[in-house]
């Protein structure tokens, strides 16, 4: 029941001897401590600092925290705790509303969400998370990162071989040799072994700890310079801020990306590693030949973190439109299904920008090709293969994002414990 998830919940808070029991002085501490966590968030939102919270107070909070709810949405949430019929909150009423109800007030869960559909499924367009000053003060951003980072790792190793069945038919299929999945997978495994499924991921992973420290340090300074003076942003300029942030983080590790895809397109014993492969695109093709297909991979982050924010705050707030009333914790399903629906909304947009990215990297091993610019191989592509050309690989890209979307959820959450980010 409701009652006894409260209990658990209370007991799992308080229990600082881990007996799984909650004794009188451990009950004391966690009131105390629970009072001091309401008090802080009591006087973030009384903005007026007149000892009450009204209906104005709640929808502007909501707003610096990047929900927009309607007037009879604040009332709601003011009648569920308002006692004494004033359409306002005193902080005896915001305190023995929320004493037993551990992490159950609106700002928690907004941050929650913040920080649990941010998932790593081996793209690299998303707009970096979000950090309030209390989170920075404390040193639990780097916690965060940390655990998305490492996160990112096992996922993209679970799913490497999806990844690199699509990096092949991106730029082997044509409409003569149409690869299929099956037909990819024992092609990989005959010229190479079961090894070979995991060509590529190696610099894959590599390349997550410098991106996102590149893509954060560049946010947090747009942000600044975007001239905001809350903590979060509005959607828009969370749009243009990511995105410029994704296209200054794209630009310092762009060599690597092309290394990743040359590295996934080799044949057995073409390179003896990551150093051997950079030196032979080096000598054989030039330093022009790292930011090849840079043009349409810069161009795809607007789509993608344009339509990947724009539906994700549209099921965010549609959720906490129906449900917040009721202080309900999304849930991990929830959670997973607007961070995926979002993130598959955003690479379907950006998806022919991508393959003609990765044709552009992979030119120079096909033998005979031409080496053609980004309109160029639009034609050529929609001209020889139909507009069904520009979705090649299209599907291994979709299989890989549910398992990965899982698989980074529940290794962050277990980073998060050990790293002493308080799961909520």
């Amino acid at each position: 029941t409701l009652m006894e998830q409260v209990d658990q919940k209370i007991v799992k808070a308080g229990d600082k001897d881990l007996d799984g029991q909650l004794d009188f002085e451990e009950f004391v501490h966690y009131l105390r401590d629970h009072e001091k966590k309401l008090r802080l968030v009591f006087k973030s939102l009384d903005k007026k600092n007149d000892g009450r919270i009204d209906k104005q107070e709640i929808m502007q909070s909501l707003r610096d925290l990047g929900v927009n709810i309607s007037e009879q949405q604040a009332e709601k949430i003011l009648k569920s705790m308002d006692k004494n019929g004033t359409m306002t909150i005193d902080w005896n009423e915001w305190r023995d509303y929320h004493l037993l109800h551990p992490a159950n007030n609106i700002p928690e869960i907004i941050l929650h969400w913040k920080h649990s559909t941010i998932f790593d499924v081996g793209e690299s367009l998303m707009v970096p998370d979000e950090f309030t000053a209390e989170e920075k003060k404390t040193g639990m951003w780097w916690r965060h990162l940390v655990a998305g980072g490492a996160a990112g790792a096992v996922s993209r190793t679970c799913t490497a071989p999806l990844d690199r069945l699509k990096v092949l038919m991106q730029v082997h299929a044509s409409r003569t040799n149409s690869m299929c999945i099956a037909g990819g997978f024992n092609h990989m495994i005959r010229e190479g072994g079961m090894r070979s499924l995991w060509r590529g991921n190696g610099m894959n992973v590599i390349k997550i700890a410098p991106e996102s420290a590149i893509k954060f340090m560049a946010y947090e300074q747009i942000k600044r310079l975007i001239g905001s003076n809350q903590e979060t942003l509005g959607i828009l300029e969370r749009f243009v801020a990511g995105s410029l942030a994704g296209a200054i983080a794209q630009s310092s590790i762009y060599p690597m990306e092309v290394l990743k895809t040359r590295l996934a397109l080799r044949k057995t014993g073409q390179f003896s590693g990551i150093a051997d492969c950079a030196k032979h695109i080096f000598r054989k093709e030039g330093m022009t030949a790292f930011y090849k297909g840079y043009i349409p991979n810069l161009i795809g982050i607007i789509p993608y973190a344009g339509i990947d924010l724009a539906v994700y705050e549209t099921l965010k707030n549609s959720w906490l439109q129906r449900y917040a009333t009721d202080s309900a914790d999304p849930g991990v399903f929830v959670l997973l299904a607007c961070g995926t629906t979002s993130s598959t909304c955003g690479q379907l947009a950006s998806y022919p920008l991508a393959l003609v990215r990765t044709r552009m990297q992979a030119q120079a091993t096909i033998e005979g090709g031409p080496q053609m610019t980004m309109s160029g191989l639009f034609k050529h592509i929609v001209k020889t293969e139909g507009a069904f050309g520009l979705y090649r690989g299209l599907a291994p890209n979709f299989m890989k994002v549910i398992p990965a979307v899982s698989i980074s959820y529940v290794v962050y959450e277990n980073l998060k414990m050990s790293l002493g980010v308080v799961s909520r």
